[in-house]
């Protein structure tokens, strides 16, 4: 006697053809249902490169289809239309003579700018006049050059803030720093801006001298700067730049007051230098007209009666004393 299943592989069992049956119905009831899509090649594009906004699953009897720029259907902003049964295109007023649009849909973007960033719309056109409208995205990014560390203080005196900045400000740019090639350490005196594009160094030291270095990155392009090192000054007073300073301009501040004393005094001394030099001039000449004069002497006389009592002496007994005194005039 033979097994119950022996006879069920003899032929094709009804059950069989009706599972058979069932995946091929869900198959073509998807493809029925299957929507049109526009998909970005490449879904990032990098400023300068082409891109394709490529149209899937458009199917049925069709006239034709139109690219608009933005989100609405209107003339003038109109990219290009291309009719089917003619099999002819025609490019509208937001043409830029960089696109071109294919039979099946599709619309090319050639050397790509940052300008053609954004929405654009895919009107369809059935021959029963029926329409039907996709969206799509482009998104263009730009190459990043290579970021350049700038700083507000390149010689900053032990204890100053510094302030470090990479590159230029840039949309949808992320920023990277390090510190002798390795990540910036956990300390109160460094603070990153919100978008870490800038870094702050509070009270800097001879050991924050560096290098750093900073990478600038998007989506289509990572670009790092070269070493940045920074000159830190030793002060030796223990003064920060801001006290410095404060003493620097103290001192003009008295040189200021101080110059037109300076100024007046000069001109009193240049007075009297002229004055003695006249008189001396005027001197010069007088004595130039006698130039063999002797120089004179006057004599006076001084008497002085002295009131002595009487000596036996053979003088008279009022004695007069005569004292000469000899005045050289020069």
């Amino acid at each position: 006697m033979k097994p119950p299943l022996a006879h069920a592989h003899r032929g094709c069992s009804p059950w069989n053809g009706l599972l058979l049956a069932v995946p091929l119905v869900i198959f073509w009831k998807l493809l029925s249902t299957v929507k049109p899509a526009i998909e970005s090649v490449p879904v990032i594009a990098a400023e300068g490169t082409d891109v394709l906004l490529l149209v899937h699953s458009v199917t049925g009897d069709l006239l034709g289809y139109s690219w608009y720029r933005g989100e609405r259907v209107e003339n003038n902003q109109l990219i290009a239309s291309h009719r089917i049964d003619v099999s002819t295109s025609t490019t509208g007023l937001a043409h830029s003579g960089r696109e071109t649009i294919y039979p099946n849909g599709s619309l090319l973007f050639q050397n790509v700018t940052q300008h053609d960033t954004g929405y654009y719309t895919l009107f369809i056109i059935k021959n029963d006049l029926q329409t039907e409208r996709l969206a799509a995205q482009l998104r263009v990014y730009p190459v990043l050059p290579t970021p350049v560390i700038t700083s507000n203080n390149f010689n900053p005196v032990e204890q100053d803030t510094v302030v470090l900045t990479c590159g230029t400000e840039t949309q949808n740019t992320s920023h990277t720093w390090w510190v002798n090639k390795q990540s910036l350490p956990n300390s109160t005196r460094l603070e990153l801006s919100e978008d870490n594009r800038t870094l702050t160094l509070f009270h800097v030291t001879r050991n924050d001298t560096g290098p750093y270095m900073c990478e600038a990155r998007n989506p289509v392009s990572v670009s790092r700067s070269d070493p940045f090192t920074l000159n830190v000054i030793f002060d030796s007073t223990g003064l920060s730049g801001g006290a410095i300073a404060c003493i620097v301009i103290g001192v003009l501040a008295g040189v200021a007051l101080i110059a037109p004393l300076l100024y007046f005094l000069a001109s009193d001394q240049r007075d009297l230098t002229e004055h003695k030099s006249s008189d001396h001039n005027q001197s010069q000449g007088h004595s130039d007209n006698s130039p063999n004069k002797i120089d004179e002497v006057a004599y006076s006389a001084l008497n002085f009666n002295a009131q002595e009592s009487k000596k036996p002496t053979s003088a008279s007994s009022s004695a007069t004393e005569t004292v000469y005194s000899e005045v050289k005039n020069k």
